[in-house]
């Protein structure tokens, strides 16, 4: 793990996208809430916040951080049969929420497949991606 000893505590920010492909039954199925295992999407953002507190333990050399904020937002793509993601984590601390905000990506649409596969296992999982990221050293940075 790196040092961060010496490092400034800041406010710091990252924002994560992904998204989900699927049939057209299977998107319907979630925007109607039919689905028998429950309500998908809740289901899957409770999980993505989850997973943004537990990144440390998954990730070797991430150091544990306190979170003060997560949100997740979900996006339905109709056109493209598809549901976007996007993850956004807050700290104050010495080192970036960046893999926090990527692992709670994941695990969110992980979640929308283990819950969808049923009925269709050809969801396809893409496009996982930092957006942007704020605080600490680097300062600023957005994907174009």
């Amino acid at each position: 793990m790196v040092d961060i000893a010496d490092k400034a505590a800041s406010a710091r920010r990252a924002i994560a996208g992904g998204r989900i492909v699927m049939q057209p039954e299977t998107l319907a199925l979630i925007e109607r809430g039919g689905h028998k295992k429950g309500d998908v999407l809740g289901v899957a953002r409770v999980a993505g916040i989850m997973a943004t507190k537990r990144t440390a333990e998954l990730v070797p050399m991430c150091h544990p951080l306190s979170l003060t904020h997560v949100a997740i937002e979900f996006d339905i793509d109709a056109a493209n049969n598809a549901i976007d993601c996007t993850v956004t984590c807050d700290t104050t601390g010495q080192t970036g929420v960046e893999m926090e905000a990527l692992n709670g990506v994941q695990v969110t649409l992980l979640t929308i497949y283990d819950m969808c596969k049923a009925v269709d296992r050809g969801m396809v999982i893409s496009d996982v991606r930092l957006l942007e990221k704020s605080g600490g050293k680097s300062g600023h940075w957005q994907r174009d």
